[in-house]
């Protein structure tokens, strides 16, 4: 399906914009999504480093205790993915032609820290629920919140985009 003869894609700015533009517009995009993960992924993070001041932490299974150890490396593995974006920008700002790259890493980055979020999240799910009722409901519900996560944020966007051109 043609752009031109579709009017959904009539005014999209990928059409008419010089590479240049496209790469500020697409850094700007970026840092919107990144601002999100990374205030996402750092508030889940200082909530799973105080859980182990908690006078409850304490009574927990071991096998409870290594699922939070992984949800703290994970979580802490998350910030940092979410906010090396910053670093990579800062290393390479200003010399000719960074901008594609720094555009093309942060995109890498950034689906690689969804990812981790994504288990972070499923993860924290089935702590919670394995402490709160026992360790079968911790297993499903880590289950369910993995495949809710891979629904809201890979097939529903994957859907939509059928039909659109390439």
């Amino acid at each position: 399906m043609s752009t031109m003869t579709n009017p959904n894609f009539a005014n999209d700015p990928e059409q008419t914009e010089s590479d240049l533009v496209r790469l500020e517009r697409r850094w700007t995009e970026l840092l919107s999504e990144l601002r999100v993960a990374q205030t996402g992924t750092q508030i889940l993070t200082g909530f799973l480093l105080s859980l182990v001041l908690q006078p409850l932490f304490q009574s927990i299974t071991a096998g409870e205790k290594l699922l939070y150890l992984c949800l703290v490396i994970l979580a802490v593995l998350a910030t940092v993915l979410a906010i090396a974006p910053v670093s990579f920008h800062r290393a390479v700002f200003g010399r000719p032609g960074a901008k594609a790259s720094i555009v093309a890493s942060t995109h890498l980055i950034l689906r690689l820290t969804l990812v981790v979020i994504s288990l972070v999240l499923s993860g924290t799910v089935a702590f919670v629920f394995a402490i709160a009722v026992d360790e079968s409901a911790g297993i499903i519900a880590g289950i369910i919140a993995f495949i809710g996560i891979g629904i809201a944020w890979v097939v529903t966007p994957y859907r939509a985009l059928r039909g659109l051109p390439r």
